[in-house]
């Protein structure tokens, strides 16, 4: 059962069959710079963390409830702590 239908290739990435010099030339152009702006596009790759992260969570909560729960509460002493023991030492 196989498919004619090509294979998206990513932005970053040149196809395969560019035999005119100029053309392979100006591909491997075009790939290197959309793979310096994916590198280089910091708000995109922390929004992309951030969403697996949060799946992840969803996901760990739906699978331990209770584990969850235990997590937030830890999670909100610790910043608790945190924000106590910087008040504490700009008081003195």
């Amino acid at each position: 059962m196989s498919s004619d239908r090509p294979v998206p290739v990513p932005r970053t990435a040149v196809p395969l069959g560019i035999t005119d010099p100029v053309d392979r030339a100006r591909a491997e152009l075009k790939a290197a710079l959309f793979a310096i702006e994916e590198k280089a596009n910091v708000p995109k790759r922390v929004g992309a963390a951030t969403d697996r992260g949060v799946a992840e969570a969803r996901l760990f909560a739906r699978h331990n409830p209770t584990g969850a729960i235990i997590a937030t509460v830890g999670a909100a002493a610790a910043v608790g702590l945190a924000v106590w023991g910087v008040v504490r030492l700009i008081a003195r």
